[in-house]
């Protein structure tokens, strides 16, 4: 029997499980026929170290030489590649948030040479980040599967878990066919992290999917491969070229349950209309669009840990938007706190223990 099950193969799941697999016996338990279906499989793929709150932000940019060592322990391709991010304001009060961000300012004009699509006349104000690259997210979870199973690891894909209870010092899982006997689980489980601790009898960390758009759009303008990405810093929207089209979001946050998250038509036309209004794009079509679901807890910090009263049942959830950018050093803090080590991370781990909602 292994020592920890992981439930859940996203990044978060193979990421920890790669992490504790060097430490002791792990087993990985995956509800779909393949892994990284949800979330995982639908990020925008990108690394940018000024997005996100001071933590995480902390915990991305601690993330960036991991991503390098990655690709060279896991032998994938490079896991990151240059894009650069171009933070813009298209309103009075979003331009003081630019402000806040730890880098240069520049002029519209500016702004414009690094995406001439821009409409100079609707910004209020911008500011650069050059060390935002594109992640290879396919390469990275893909890699840290390959290790986990280098390392002894076990990933059991159509096991759906079904049941959990306590039993003395040990958990009894029934994971599809399988009745597994652990002292540890690891709660990887996204936006059924909350639902998957029901069934532990676990308390609820009032984690909240929220449903996030992205579509593949044409216009009339063609679309130079070298721009960088585009992210409106009030959560209005964003782009990024894709081949000779664009990936575009609303940027919506709209709570949903767990599940395969669908776009609405609704959300990819108001995605289209706020680009259109920001450049000279001329977005007309739509050749593909998902949605997937990004969890938060109120304050939106990740959780990690367990609550006092239930040792051994470790959540390793509420990500948000940020899973894939700080996923190597979270990975690591992860493993260390299962483990019951000395963390030496870029963050205390107290500060993403369980804890009490405040509510939303």
């Amino acid at each position: 029997m292994p020592d920890v099950l992981v439930i859940g193969g996203g990044i978060a799941g193979v990421s920890i499980a790669y992490e504790l697999a060097e430490h002791c016996d792990v087993l990985l338990v995956e509800a779909e026929p393949t892994t990284a279906v949800h979330t995982t499989g639908r990020s925008a793929a990108l690394y940018i170290p000024t997005y996100g709150a001071p933590l995480l932000r902390d915990l991305t940019v601690a993330s960036g030489d991991r991503f390098t060592e990655l690709a060279s322990i896991l032998d994938t391709p490079p896991l990151l590649t240059p894009r650069g991010e171009l933070w813009i304001a298209v309103t009075e009060e979003a331009g003081q948030r630019i402000a806040t961000l730890d880098l240069e300012p520049l002029s519209a004009a500016d702004a414009v040479r690094f995406c001439p699509v821009l409409r100079a006349e609707r910004l209020h104000a911008a500011a650069y980040d050059d060390a935002a690259m594109d992640v290879d997210v396919m390469s990275l979870h893909q890699g840290y599967a390959r290790g986990l199973r280098a390392r002894g690891g076990r990933i059991l894909t159509s096991a759906p878990v079904r049941s959990i209870t306590r039993s003395g010092a040990s958990w009894q899982v029934t994971a599809g066919d399988e009745i597994v006997s652990v002292g540890t689980v690891v709660n990887a489980a996204g936006a059924w992290a909350d639902q998957v601790a029901g069934l532990a009898g676990v308390p609820s960390i009032d984690l909240r999917p929220m449903r996030r758009t992205v579509a593949i759009a044409a216009g009339t303008a063609p679309v130079d491969r070298g721009w960088p990405s585009v992210t409106e810093i009030a959560d209005e929207f964003y782009f990024k070229p894709e081949g000779d089209r664009v990936l575009i979001s609303p940027a919506d946050e709209t709570p949903d349950e767990p599940g395969d998250a669908k776009p609405e038509e609704l959300d990819i036309a108001l995605a289209m209309d706020r680009v259109n209004e920001a450049t000279t794009l001329g977005l007309r079509s739509v050749s593909a669009s998902w949605a997937g679901l990004r969890s938060f807890v109120p304050d939106r910090h990740p959780v990690v840990g367990a609550w006092p009263e239930h040792p051994g049942f470790h959540f390793f959830a509420a990500q948000g938007g940020n899973g894939i950018q700080m996923a190597p050093a979270l990975a690591v803090l992860g493993a260390q706190v299962v483990l019951g080590r000395d963390v030496d991370g870029p963050v205390d781990p107290a500060q993403l223990a369980p804890r009490i909602s405040a509510g939303w």
